[in-house]
């Protein structure tokens, strides 16, 4: 396999840790013009897969028919964290559609965020299906199955009209042929695609580069979701995480997936970029996205510094300690 060495971490001078992984990125001819190891790995999206999964959900207007704001809305698109920011949108989602939290296929769990979770614990409060990371993604199929006329007890199936809709929207956007996508079952019982990684990049291109869309249906309903995610970036995921810190910079589009894939696309560059950490780490996301920015010499500043800030290249133990480092060593390969 053709990886890159992205992140290395020592302790007392030691090294400890080594994470391999797999950048790839375009530009808006979809040209790979930059890359660290082979572009072609298979990847899953995860939950980078979101935003091209509302698709379907934005195109029929369920955020229109059912009166949803575009913070409520922006969930369809989200991997929330359990905040009552986010409870509130998708409590507000429950009534204004009449779907129940029963329908919903999420395992009834709590929040992720520590502090919504002790909260439930201290409090007595049971484990809800809507507590799940996914369920503002679930809440948009089940609206839009009810709008549609299609079986709401079969929403998450893969051979679903909606999830045909949202695969065929996704191969579009990926350049990739629909019967070739790698298909598995996601944490949440969603169908997950898997493409070689500079077809998620070219998806994302697309995010920020909707003009890129022939399709007129499916370029609105890519304005619309990313206009979603860019005015609600807290929603997307929470305050102090690497989706919310990117998405404040109304130039990025982004959004993460479990098993460390990522992919994000700069508006005003346009190009975009997709990465996969081969040990599935998220910790290092924020540390490979700003070496990336840096290696590009993006010009805003402040984004990269908010990346920095959420994992600092200093490891302290736990008495607040500096004991190690981590760093970035890979250098991007021009093409």
């Amino acid at each position: 396999m053709n990886y890159s060495t992205l992140v290395e971490e020592y302790r007392g001078g030691v090294l400890e840790n080594i994470h391999f992984g797999v950048i790839c990125g375009v530009d808006e001819s979809g040209k790979v013009i930059l890359s660290a190891g082979s572009e072609e790995h298979m990847t899953f999206l995860r939950s980078a897969a979101k935003p091209f999964q509302a698709i379907p959900v934005a195109k029929q207007k369920i955020d229109e028919k059912f009166g949803l704001t575009s913070r409520e809305a922006a969930l369809f698109a989200a991997s929330h964290r359990g905040e009552t920011y986010h409870m509130e949108g998708l409590e507000s989602i429950l009534k204004k559609t009449g779907i129940s939290e029963e329908e919903l296929l999420t395992c009834p769990t709590y929040p992720l965020n520590e502090e919504p979770k002790f909260a439930c614990l201290r409090e007595g409060v049971p484990k809800r299906r809507l507590f799940h990371n996914c369920s503002g993604k679930h809440l948009g199929f089940l609206a839009l199955s009810k709008e549609m006329g299609y079986p709401t007890d079969s929403y998450y199936d893969v051979s679903h009209p909606a999830q045909q809709s949202a695969l065929e929207a996704f191969a579009y956007l990926a350049e990739y042929p629909k019967d070739k996508i790698g298909l598995g079952v996601d944490g949440c019982g969603f169908p997950v695609f898997a493409v070689p990684l500079v077809n998620i990049a070219k998806a994302y291109l697309k995010l920020a580069c909707p003009d890129l869309i022939a399709d007129a249906e499916t370029r609105e309903a890519v304005v619309k979701i990313t206009g979603w995610m860019s005015a609600n970036p807290d929603i997307i995921a929470s305050h102090n995480f690497v989706c919310t810190a990117l998405l404040t910079d109304p130039n990025i589009i982004a959004k993460g997936g479990a098993m460390g894939v990522y992919g994000f696309g700069l508006k005003k560059e346009r190009i975009s970029f997709a990465l996969k950490v081969l040990d599935g780490s998220e910790l290092v996301w924020p540390l490979v996205i700003a070496s990336i920015l840096e290696q590009i010499n993006y010009e805003n500043k402040d984004t990269i510094e908010r990346l920095r800030a959420l994992v600092p290249s200093e490891i302290k133990n736990d008495n607040h300690l500096v004991v190690g480092e981590k760093r970035t060593v890979f250098q991007l390969e021009k093409r």
